[in-house]
């Protein structure tokens, strides 16, 4: 009896490759800028979140990330294009909702590459200053990460898996000698768990602290588009998978707790309200002395590096997968003889990406609050409404076909408890929308519309190209 069904679309070009599971999982946690989302999302998440409690946010969102897994990769086996939500949502709802979905994920996408790339320039140009260095522009080191990605991204997929496998490495190590160095010497009060207490979790916001935490899981869903790049995708992409979520969520829990530790529960509130930029870096100071703080210092930038690199490579794979399908300009779908990769798509990506950090620049804008927090909070809509629309996507593939469930745990249960799940996080991130932005209301309104104006256009466009076949 056949039980994989057919893509809707076959594409007319594919690119291959033979990345194994650790090669992808790199991938997906630098995209995720692990080192980045402790130094930055974590002191806002405890100033203006639950304080102490922070760290649950974390586990919250991770778990609520595991169960949308469920569904996600329980339908993997059945959707044979490497579209990632676009190609779910595709094979489920139809071609419309999937193009729709396809304009909301590059959107999404673009926004946190092009956010990041004002953050690594900013926080260069600071770094260049305080070594004693000139005051250049932060543009100028945006622009030579952005010609170091272009190269990186146009050859084969391995040389940016290695870059990006030593890049994780190193920046998840040093964090986790600093946690060793915390619990090992009693932090600053000694040891507790108060953060996993009632009391810490309620005693304020913790919708903020899962806001904070969501957005630090940035990407964990793009092991999909590596499909045709994985050596066995059927096992490889789940696997990568719930290792990403769980190694992300695990490390992002530990570290906070870690960093309240450090802090002292009683101070903790107090020192990240005062000092958010320099809050991870003072504790690793303190607990791994001045080697330590300046080693972590230049981690972070690679960081941010290796995070832009990983969102290239999916954007790129996004455009190349849209272009064979005929939603995009076949130019794109072009497989390089060579290196395999999408070279044109990659090519056509670092054009965008530079177009967008030249505006910011024109118009003078900060790097490290507007234009990353601006782009941040369009990134986190869309990452929002990506999931909302897959998880239904999910259950109604199902429905329509309840054989290809292995369980109804993973083929009902499963996908509709993190429908509703994604749902009420999306109402957190709206209703919080302004922390994450850094802008005033009026334009967080604006920026907020993007995501479901991408849908919107997607929709217009998949229409009128099946009005323009009809005729």
């Amino acid at each position: 009896m056949e039980t994989t069904l057919k893509s809707r679309v076959a594409p007319q070009a594919r690119l291959s490759g033979k990345l194994g599971t650790a090669s992808i999982v790199f991938m997906v946690i630098a995209a995720a800028a692990p080192l980045t989302v402790i130094g930055g999302n974590v002191p806002l998440a405890i100033a203006n979140g639950n304080g102490a409690g922070a760290p649950t946010g974390f586990v919250i969102a991770a778990l609520v990330l595991a169960v949308f897994s469920v569904g996600f990769l329980t339908m993997t086996p059945h959707v044979k294009s490497a579209g990632a939500f676009y190609a779910y949502v595709r094979q489920s709802l139809g071609d419309r909702f999937g193009l729709g979905t396809a304009y909301v994920a590059l959107v999404a996408y673009t926004a946190i590459q092009v956010g990041v790339y004002g953050y690594l320039g900013g926080s260069v140009a600071a770094f260049v200053e305080s070594l004693g260095g000139p005051t250049l522009p932060w543009w100028l080191y945006s622009g030579l990460a952005l010609l170091v990605v272009a190269y990186l991204g146009y050859r084969n997929i391995d040389l940016s898996a290695k870059v990006l496998g030593v890049a994780l490495v190193l920046e998840i190590g040093i964090v986790l000698v600093m946690d060793s160095s915390i619990f090992l010497s009693g932090g600053a009060e000694g040891l507790s768990a108060v953060s996993f207490t009632p009391a810490a979790i309620f005693s304020g916001p913790i919708g903020v602290a899962i806001l904070f935490a969501l957005t630090g899981f940035m990407g964990f869903e793009s092991t999909a588009v590596f499909r045709d790049e994985a050596r066995t995708p059927e096992k490889t992409i789940p696997r990568a998978t719930y290792i990403a979520v769980a190694v992300i969520g695990v490390f992002y829990a530990i570290s906070s707790w870690a960093l309240v530790e450090g802090w002292g529960p009683s101070r903790v509130v107090q020192e990240a309200t005062a000092n958010p930029g320099s809050f991870m870096l003072d504790a690793a100071q303190t607990y791994i002395g001045t080697v330590g703080h300046d080693i972590m210092n230049i981690l972070l930038l690679t960081s941010l590096f290796a995070c832009v690199l990983s969102f290239h490579n999916v954007i790129a794979r996004y455009q190349f997968t849209l272009a064979s399908e005929k939603h995009l300009p076949a130019r794109l779908a072009t497989v390089h003889a060579k290196h395999d990769s999408p070279s044109t798509s990659s090519l056509v990506q670092s054009l965008t990406a530079a177009l967008l950090v030249g505006v910011f620049s024109v118009f003078s804008i900060d790097p490290l609050v507007i234009v990353f927090g601006s782009m941040a909070g369009v990134a986190t809509v869309g990452m929002m409404m990506l999931l909302i629309v897959t998880s239904i996507a999910v259950v109604k593939f199902f429905a329509a076909h309840p054989e290809l469930a292995t369980s109804i745990w993973k083929g009902r249960v499963a996908p509709m408890i993190s429908t509703v799940a994604v749902t009420g996080c999306m109402i957190l991130v709206l209703t919080n929308f302004v922390l994450v932005t850094s802008c005033p209301p009026e334009v967080s309104v604006v920026l907020a519309l993007i995501p479901p104006a991408a849908f919107v256009a997607g929709l217009l466009v998949s229409k009128r190209g099946k009005a323009g076949n009809v005729s």
